[in-house]
């Protein structure tokens, strides 16, 4: 598996596009591209490199994990899949915007819901959703067991956990989604969080404030 990781939005949000390296079947993960120039580096690097982009996926769906998703699907029309819980979050996506002083166009609808029971297929891998509400409703980890990758988006951080102040959060949710879900992951898991440097489970058990 190759993985790479792109620093989008005033945000500063990590946008990951995921491949098979024999087929090069691609997933684009929370897209966060949020200008032309944004946009073109992740189409420079998708074309250069010759993927087949299969998936567009949100692990869920605030205002920085969905800047690109029309760029997305509109240039390479992939199978787009969001957590149905969050589908508040994508639609008003516009109006939460203006509240950060930024404009963004109405969101393209899904082609569809995903849940625990999904399996993303990319060649030789497969995704599995874990689903750890809290931050968002309908949030769901992505993890990728035969390469010991997990995908947190804004559930767990170097450090830190998820945010709940922005509407439709709740820690305590959140807590227990990163207890039955994440850390029973084997500890030497890579974590690819949301925004900052990746960690792993068995760092986060030590070191993380917030699960002590």
């Amino acid at each position: 598996m190759e993985i790479r990781t792109l620093v989008f939005s005033p945000f500063d949000e990590n946008t990951y596009v995921i491949h098979d390296p024999e087929t090069l079947e691609a997933a684009v993960i929370d897209p966060g591209c949020y200008n032309p120039a944004e946009e073109m580096e992740l189409e420079e690097y998708i074309t250069a490199s010759g993927l087949i982009v299969k998936y567009l996926i949100n692990t869920h769906c605030h205002l920085d994990h969905i800047f690109g998703n029309n760029f997305v699907k509109r240039t390479w029309n992939p199978e787009y899949l969001v957590p149905e819980k969050d589908l508040i979050l994508l639609e008003g996506g516009p109006q939460i915007a203006r509240q950060f002083g930024l404009e963004m166009p109405p969101v393209d609808k899904p082609d569809g819901f995903y849940d625990e029971s999904t399996i993303f297929g990319l060649g030789n891998l497969e995704i599995k959703p874990l689903f750890t509400p809290g931050h968002s409703p309908g949030e769901f980890c992505l993890y990728i067991e035969k390469e010991g990758v997990l995908i947190a988006g804004d559930v767990l951080f170097n450090g830190s956990v998820g945010r709940t102040d922005l509407g439709y959060g709740d820690h305590d949710l959140l807590i227990n989604s990163i207890r039955t879900k994440l850390l029973v992951l084997p500890d030497e898991t890579v974590v690819y969080p949301g925004h900052g440097d990746p960690t792993t489970i068995g760092r986060e058990k030590v070191h993380n404030p917030f699960l002590q």
